[in-house]
């Protein structure tokens, strides 16, 4: 069969998934603040509750290990891309998880701002950025172009998905356990979890070929979606496409993240009227995480039929009217289209982690995926611009709607630009 695929493929696709969903924990990060954040008691020690053995930190206190866990995270794709290519996937992946198993672990125990900062931003960051770089790229050397869209879906969406169930779990850990053993339980768990799932990922071998598209009777089989031409990063870095991917990488990412970061603040303003809804706005934040994880699926999947190209533009086109019409939506208090409009957000954002990869692949080739991808992934990094600019945006005019106004047409510039932008070819490619 033309599209059969060894069994192995398959277990690294699900093994990188399984990874990506220990690595998630970024996404599940206001469960903890939620029990330690006290602006009017901040610096104070904790007495009683969940966080007892703590102190009260303040917003922006709180915020800075996750802001720093990201930095960190975006940097760290290209050493991890670097171990990826050179080591392999099992390295890099129980690496990066032990990494941040070991930075879960300080955190919890150390009970203090401090053990946040290096546990969970430095090391929990560096862990990230290394083992995230890993399960991508080894599942994608094993499918040709017609597949790379689902399958980087696949693996990416665990990460994606991974608060809704480190959300719902860390909440029960705190609850019977506190703060600090919740933190230790979990790095525990990735430990195990990262060792056994990262010991299956592997690259596809030498002289592989990966199957071709099947070719329906009597039709004449497509020209190459993917190039021939296994790039090196240097050469990469010397065209435009490079750059072109990275601005686009930019613009999913700071619109996805104008929403992600506000999106309880957005149910709690649009819903005043509602009781049951403004008293649990983490209710828009749980259900966007959803629409993460399946709309990474989602994506990798119609890529693989209507082009990378046409999805990109797809989801960043409506992404881009409703955050035109997002200060309409919250001026007329509609829950129901907010919940719409946040929902193609967060769409939007996973697709562009799923089409991202596949667009490196395409472009660049898969064998030197992990460290090319760890330097388009900047743009990724780049993109947390849009969420501090919107901050200083709402000090200055009492509300986000400027924000909104301009991701949007951030995305559409992405857009056109992702129009003429093709793959570079080489003269015996054309």
């Amino acid at each position: 069969m033309a599209d059969k695929v060894p069994g192995k493929a398959w277990i690294v696709v699900f093994s990188g998934t399984a990874v990506n969903l220990c690595l998630g924990i970024l996404y599940a990060w206001s469960v903890w603040t939620g029990k330690l954040i006290d602006v009017k008691k901040a610096g104070q020690l904790i007495t009683e509750g969940p966080g007892v053995g703590w102190t009260y930190l303040t917003n922006a206190e709180a915020a800075t290990p996750f802001s720093l866990c990201v930095l960190i995270f975006a940097l760290f794709m290209i050493p991890g891309g670097k171990i990826q290519d050179k080591l392999g996937p099992k390295v890099g992946a129980i690496t990066g998880g032990l990494f941040l198993a070991i930075g879960c672990i300080i955190a919890g125990l150390a009970k203090s701002y401090g053990g946040l900062i290096f546990g969970f931003g430095i090391l929990g960051g560096i862990g990230m950025g290394i083992g995230y770089a890993a399960p991508t790229p080894a599942a994608l050397s094993w499918f040709g172009p017609h597949k790379r869209g689902l399958v980087a879906g696949l693996v990416v969406g665990g990460y994606g998905g991974a608060a809704l169930y480190i959300s719902p779990l860390a909440a029960y850990l705190i609850a019977a356990y506190g703060v600090a053993s919740s933190f230790v339980i979990l790095g525990c768990f990735f430990a195990a979890v990262v060792i056994i799932a990262g010991s299956q990922l592997a690259k596809a071998p030498p002289g592989y070929v990966a199957p071709a598209a099947p070719v329906k009777a009597g039709v004449a089989p497509a020209k190459a979606a993917g190039t021939l031409v296994d790039w090196n990063p240097s050469d990469m870095m010397k065209t435009w496409q490079f750059f072109a991917l990275m601005f686009m990488f930019i613009g999913t990412t700071q619109s996805g993240l104008l929403v992600i970061a506000n999106a309880a603040g957005l149910l709690a303003t649009t819903a005043k009227a509602i009781p049951f809804f403004a008293a649990n706005a983490w209710i828009l934040a749980s259900y966007g995480g959803l629409i993460n994880a399946v709309g990474r699926v989602g994506t990798g999947m119609y890529s693989d039929k209507i082009g990378r190209g046409n999805a990109y533009a797809l989801n960043c086109l409506v992404s881009a009217l409703c955050l035109f019409l997002m200060p309409s939506i919250i001026g007329a208090k509609s829950v129901f289209f907010l919940f719409i409009a946040v929902g193609i957000a967060f769409w939007q954002y996973g697709g562009g982690l799923a089409l991202m990869p596949a667009f490196t692949a395409d472009f660049f080739g898969p064998k030197n995926l992990g460290m090319n991808y760890g330097l388009v992934f900047i743009g990724w990094g780049l993109g947390f611009f849009m969420t501090r600019l919107a901050g200083t945006i709402k000090d200055i005019t009492g509300s986000l709607d400027w924000a909104f106004y301009l991701s949007a047409l951030v995305l559409i510039a992405a857009v056109v630009l992702s129009w003429v932008t093709k793959r570079p070819m080489l003269e015996h490619e054309k």
